[in-house]
């Protein structure tokens, strides 16, 4: 971890991939790495029988690069470096731990899950309360 990082949390919303997109040109202007993190966990509804057989560390991984990829374009950006992330936690805690080395996390307004109808998902708003640097929240596209 770098102190200088600019850390975007993804989760394959339209909203993180618009953070993705802002975070690529903050880290470009400031001249820092990007580090993409996604977090996963065992859904609870699975119970241990049908979890068990997943591995959802991996599926996030892919879903992680499958959206900086579509954020950021297939061919790595040359003047940047681009770090991919997965770890396992609740999104908010994970990122909030991440924003303790970062010099700026960068989230979406609205991601998976939560109610369609909130401004500011659970998951931003605690890392706006928490984290340990300056949180800038991008709004995607309506």
């Amino acid at each position: 971890m770098n102190d200088t990082d600019v850390v975007v949390g993804v989760d394959g919303s339209p909203s993180s991939k618009a953070a993705l997109r802002w975070a690529l040109d903050q880290a470009r202007l400031t001249k820092a790495r990007l580090r993409a993190v996604i977090a996963w966990e065992v859904p609870t509804f699975t119970g241990w029988g049908a979890g068990a057989h997943q591995d959802f560390g991996a599926a996030a991984g892919k879903l992680l690069g499958e959206s900086v990829r579509e954020a950021l374009g297939y061919d790595p950006p040359p003047d940047v470096e681009v770090l991919e992330v997965v770890l396992p936690g609740h999104p908010a805690q994970v990122l909030i731990d991440q924003s303790a080395h970062a010099a700026l996390l960068v989230v979406g307004s609205r991601g998976h899950g939560g109610f369609a109808g909130t401004l500011l998902g659970s998951v931003s708003q605690l890392c706006l309360q928490h984290a340990h640097c300056p949180v800038l929240v991008v709004r995607g596209k309506r």
